[in-house]
Protein backbone atom coordinates (compact mmCIF):
# COMPACT_ATOMS: atom_id res chain seq x y z
CA UNK A 1 0.00 0.00 0.00
CA UNK A 2 1.29 3.31 -1.03
CA UNK A 3 2.51 5.91 2.09
CA UNK A 4 -0.56 8.35 0.81
CA UNK A 5 -3.43 5.39 0.90
CA UNK A 6 -1.97 4.30 3.89
CA UNK A 7 -2.42 8.00 5.24
CA UNK A 8 -5.67 8.24 4.28
CA UNK A 9 -7.35 5.15 5.77
CA UNK A 10 -5.71 5.64 8.61
CA UNK A 11 -7.45 8.74 9.13
CA UNK A 12 -10.91 7.64 8.16
CA UNK A 13 -10.16 4.84 10.75
CA UNK A 14 -9.54 7.22 12.95
CA UNK A 15 -12.84 9.17 12.62
CA UNK A 16 -15.19 6.17 12.31
CA UNK A 17 -13.83 5.45 15.77
CA UNK A 18 -13.87 8.30 16.96
CA UNK A 19 -17.78 8.74 15.93
CA UNK A 20 -18.93 5.11 16.77
CA UNK A 21 -17.20 5.19 19.94
CA UNK A 22 -19.26 8.71 21.18
CA UNK A 23 -22.34 6.51 21.07
CA UNK A 24 -20.75 3.29 22.45
CA UNK A 25 -19.49 1.23 19.22
CA UNK A 26 -16.87 -0.54 18.38
CA UNK A 27 -17.00 0.63 14.69
CA UNK A 28 -16.69 -2.61 12.67
CA UNK A 29 -19.43 -1.76 10.38
CA UNK A 30 -17.21 1.90 9.87
CA UNK A 31 -13.80 -0.27 9.15
CA UNK A 32 -15.13 -2.31 6.83
CA UNK A 33 -16.94 0.01 4.71
CA UNK A 34 -13.68 1.35 4.63
CA UNK A 35 -11.71 -1.44 3.77
CA UNK A 36 -14.55 -1.94 1.02
CA UNK A 37 -14.34 1.43 -0.38
CA UNK A 38 -10.70 0.63 -0.69
CA UNK A 39 -10.68 -2.64 -1.92
CA UNK A 40 -9.87 -5.38 0.38
CA UNK A 41 -10.61 -8.54 0.11
CA UNK A 42 -13.16 -9.80 2.37
CA UNK A 43 -11.42 -12.13 4.02
CA UNK A 44 -8.80 -10.18 5.72
CA UNK A 45 -11.55 -7.47 6.05
CA UNK A 46 -13.22 -9.70 8.77
CA UNK A 47 -10.71 -10.43 10.75
CA UNK A 48 -9.22 -7.08 10.73
CA UNK A 49 -12.43 -5.52 11.87
CA UNK A 50 -12.48 -7.92 14.81
CA UNK A 51 -9.33 -6.99 16.12
CA UNK A 52 -9.95 -2.92 15.23
CA UNK A 53 -12.91 -3.44 17.21
CA UNK A 54 -12.18 -4.98 20.75
CA UNK A 55 -9.58 -1.95 21.73
CA UNK A 56 -11.97 0.65 20.43
CA UNK A 57 -15.42 -0.65 22.31
CA UNK A 58 -13.33 -1.70 25.57
CA UNK A 59 -12.16 2.11 25.54
CA UNK A 60 -15.89 3.04 24.79
CA UNK A 61 -17.35 1.14 27.67
CA UNK A 62 -14.81 2.60 30.38
CA UNK A 63 -15.89 5.59 29.28
CA UNK A 64 -19.78 4.90 29.64
CA UNK A 65 -19.16 2.33 32.58
CA UNK A 66 -17.00 5.30 34.42
CA UNK A 67 -19.68 8.09 33.90
CA UNK A 68 -21.91 5.42 35.51
CA UNK A 69 -24.10 4.28 32.82
CA UNK A 70 -23.32 0.23 32.79
CA UNK A 71 -26.22 -1.72 33.89
CA UNK A 72 -25.40 -5.15 34.45
CA UNK A 73 -29.21 -6.03 34.36
CA UNK A 74 -29.04 -4.76 30.86
CA UNK A 75 -26.07 -6.65 29.32
CA UNK A 76 -26.26 -10.53 30.64
CA UNK A 77 -29.19 -11.65 28.92
CA UNK A 78 -28.35 -10.40 25.65
CA UNK A 79 -24.50 -11.74 26.39
CA UNK A 80 -25.31 -15.22 27.50
CA UNK A 81 -26.88 -15.84 24.18
CA UNK A 82 -24.77 -14.12 22.13
CA UNK A 83 -20.79 -15.25 23.13
CA UNK A 84 -21.34 -18.87 22.06
CA UNK A 85 -23.31 -18.41 18.78
CA UNK A 86 -20.99 -15.40 17.88
CA UNK A 87 -18.16 -17.70 17.71
CA UNK A 88 -20.23 -20.21 15.80
CA UNK A 89 -21.25 -17.59 13.14
CA UNK A 90 -17.13 -17.21 12.70
CA UNK A 91 -16.80 -20.60 11.72
CA UNK A 92 -18.84 -20.02 8.58
CA UNK A 93 -17.12 -18.76 5.59
CA UNK A 94 -19.79 -17.25 3.27
CA UNK A 95 -19.17 -16.62 -0.38
CA UNK A 96 -18.07 -12.90 -1.43
CA UNK A 97 -21.51 -12.07 -3.00
CA UNK A 98 -23.69 -12.66 -0.38
CA UNK A 99 -21.20 -11.63 2.24
CA UNK A 100 -20.80 -8.21 0.91
CA UNK A 101 -24.64 -7.85 0.81
CA UNK A 102 -25.22 -8.67 4.27
CA UNK A 103 -22.40 -6.44 5.29
CA UNK A 104 -24.37 -3.64 3.32
CA UNK A 105 -27.83 -4.39 5.23
CA UNK A 106 -25.85 -3.72 8.57
CA UNK A 107 -24.12 -0.75 7.29
CA UNK A 108 -27.30 0.88 6.39
CA UNK A 109 -28.67 0.01 9.97
CA UNK A 110 -25.58 1.95 11.36
CA UNK A 111 -26.54 4.57 8.97
CA UNK A 112 -29.80 5.28 10.46
CA UNK A 113 -28.66 4.13 14.66
CA UNK A 114 -26.06 7.39 13.61
CA UNK A 115 -28.59 10.09 12.44
CA UNK A 116 -31.57 9.09 14.57
CA UNK A 117 -31.85 10.31 18.07
CA UNK A 118 -33.36 8.12 20.03
CA UNK A 119 -33.85 9.58 23.86
CA UNK A 120 -35.65 7.75 27.13
CA UNK A 121 -35.77 9.01 30.08
CA UNK A 122 -35.79 6.46 33.18
CA UNK A 123 -39.17 6.65 33.64
CA UNK A 124 -39.87 5.42 29.99
CA UNK A 125 -37.53 2.61 30.41
CA UNK A 126 -39.25 -1.25 30.29
CA UNK A 127 -38.50 -4.11 31.98
CA UNK A 128 -36.27 -6.59 29.46
CA UNK A 129 -38.31 -9.91 28.79
CA UNK A 130 -36.05 -12.48 28.92
CA UNK A 131 -36.71 -15.05 26.29
CA UNK A 132 -37.09 -11.92 23.94
CA UNK A 133 -33.42 -10.65 24.95
CA UNK A 134 -31.70 -14.40 24.80
CA UNK A 135 -33.41 -14.15 21.27
CA UNK A 136 -31.61 -11.30 20.12
CA UNK A 137 -28.64 -11.28 21.45
CA UNK A 138 -28.33 -15.42 20.19
CA UNK A 139 -29.19 -13.66 16.65
CA UNK A 140 -27.04 -10.83 16.31
CA UNK A 141 -24.31 -12.86 17.73
CA UNK A 142 -24.26 -15.73 15.07
CA UNK A 143 -24.37 -12.68 12.31
CA UNK A 144 -21.72 -11.00 14.06
CA UNK A 145 -20.10 -13.95 13.75
CA UNK A 146 -20.19 -14.28 10.03
CA UNK A 147 -19.86 -10.68 8.91
CA UNK A 148 -16.88 -9.86 11.41
CA UNK A 149 -18.68 -6.90 13.77
CA UNK A 150 -19.79 -7.34 17.11
CA UNK A 151 -23.14 -6.98 16.99
CA UNK A 152 -23.68 -3.35 18.62
CA UNK A 153 -25.02 -1.87 15.40
CA UNK A 154 -28.08 -4.13 15.96
CA UNK A 155 -28.29 -4.31 19.86
CA UNK A 156 -28.84 -0.55 20.17
CA UNK A 157 -31.57 0.38 17.72
CA UNK A 158 -33.75 -2.51 18.86
CA UNK A 159 -33.24 -1.81 22.61
CA UNK A 160 -34.09 1.99 21.85
CA UNK A 161 -36.76 0.87 19.79
CA UNK A 162 -38.46 -1.59 22.63
CA UNK A 163 -37.93 1.19 25.05
CA UNK A 164 -35.24 -1.00 27.27
CA UNK A 165 -32.89 1.44 28.16
CA UNK A 166 -31.74 4.99 28.08
CA UNK A 167 -29.74 6.55 25.14
CA UNK A 168 -26.72 6.39 27.51
CA UNK A 169 -27.34 2.84 29.16
CA UNK A 170 -27.74 1.64 25.69
CA UNK A 171 -24.36 2.79 24.53
CA UNK A 172 -22.76 1.07 27.64
CA UNK A 173 -24.49 -1.96 27.31
CA UNK A 174 -23.26 -1.91 23.58
CA UNK A 175 -19.90 -1.60 23.95
CA UNK A 176 -19.34 -4.74 26.10
CA UNK A 177 -21.60 -6.51 23.71
CA UNK A 178 -19.52 -5.53 20.79
CA UNK A 179 -16.19 -6.26 22.96
CA UNK A 180 -17.37 -9.84 24.22
CA UNK A 181 -18.36 -10.71 20.69
CA UNK A 182 -15.53 -9.94 19.09
CA UNK A 183 -13.34 -11.79 21.18
CA UNK A 184 -15.99 -14.76 20.77
CA UNK A 185 -15.61 -14.51 16.92
CA UNK A 186 -11.70 -14.14 17.03
CA UNK A 187 -11.83 -17.61 19.02
CA UNK A 188 -13.78 -18.91 16.52
CA UNK A 189 -11.58 -17.43 13.31
CA UNK A 190 -8.76 -18.62 14.54
CA UNK A 191 -10.38 -22.32 15.75
CA UNK A 192 -11.45 -22.55 12.03
CA UNK A 193 -7.87 -20.93 10.79
CA UNK A 194 -9.41 -18.14 8.94
CA UNK A 195 -8.48 -15.60 11.01
CA UNK A 196 -5.94 -13.70 8.24
CA UNK A 197 -3.77 -10.71 9.91
CA UNK A 198 -1.42 -8.24 7.44
CA UNK A 199 1.60 -6.52 9.49
CA UNK A 200 0.36 -3.08 8.37
CA UNK A 201 -2.57 -3.82 10.97
CA UNK A 202 -0.57 -2.82 13.63
CA UNK A 203 -1.07 1.26 12.53
CA UNK A 204 -4.37 0.74 11.95
CA UNK A 205 -5.48 -0.73 15.31
CA UNK A 206 -3.08 1.95 16.63
CA UNK A 207 -5.45 5.05 14.60
CA UNK A 208 -8.88 3.53 16.11
CA UNK A 209 -7.47 3.49 19.63
CA UNK A 210 -6.67 7.31 19.02
CA UNK A 211 -10.05 8.04 17.76
CA UNK A 212 -11.69 5.40 20.12
CA UNK A 213 -10.55 6.82 23.51
CA UNK A 214 -11.43 10.12 22.48
CA UNK A 215 -14.61 9.48 21.05
CA UNK A 216 -15.84 7.73 24.01
CA UNK A 217 -14.37 10.64 25.92
CA UNK A 218 -16.71 12.95 24.04
CA UNK A 219 -19.53 10.30 23.77
CA UNK A 220 -20.07 9.74 27.62
CA UNK A 221 -19.46 13.25 29.02
CA UNK A 222 -20.18 16.34 26.60
CA UNK A 223 -22.21 15.89 23.46
CA UNK A 224 -23.05 14.96 19.77
CA UNK A 225 -21.27 15.79 16.90
CA UNK A 226 -24.07 16.23 14.17
CA UNK A 227 -21.78 17.36 11.15
CA UNK A 228 -19.38 14.75 11.70
CA UNK A 229 -21.99 12.35 11.94
CA UNK A 230 -23.73 13.53 8.35
CA UNK A 231 -20.45 13.11 6.53
CA UNK A 232 -19.80 9.77 7.84
CA UNK A 233 -23.34 8.58 7.49
CA UNK A 234 -22.74 10.09 3.52
CA UNK A 235 -19.20 7.74 3.36
CA UNK A 236 -21.22 4.77 4.54
CA UNK A 237 -23.98 5.01 1.70
CA UNK A 238 -21.55 4.90 -0.68
CA UNK A 239 -19.97 2.02 0.48
CA UNK A 240 -23.37 0.25 0.63
CA UNK A 241 -23.35 1.54 -2.86
CA UNK A 242 -20.08 -0.47 -4.09
CA UNK A 243 -20.95 -3.47 -1.73
CA UNK A 244 -23.93 -3.55 -3.59
CA UNK A 245 -22.98 -2.92 -7.18
CA UNK A 246 -19.80 -4.65 -7.58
Amino acid sequence: MEITQMILMLAMLATVAFLYASVGHGGASGYLAVMALLGFAPTLMKSSALIMNLAVSLFSFIGFYRAGHFKIKLFWPFAIASIPMSFLGATYTLPDSIYKKILAVCILISIVRMLVKFEKSEHEVKEIPLFGALLTGAAIGLLSGMIGIGGGIILSPVMLVMGWATLKQTAAVSALFIFVNSVSGLIGAISKGTLVVQPDLVYAVLATIAGGMVGAYYGSHRFNIPTLRYMLALGLVIACLKLIFT
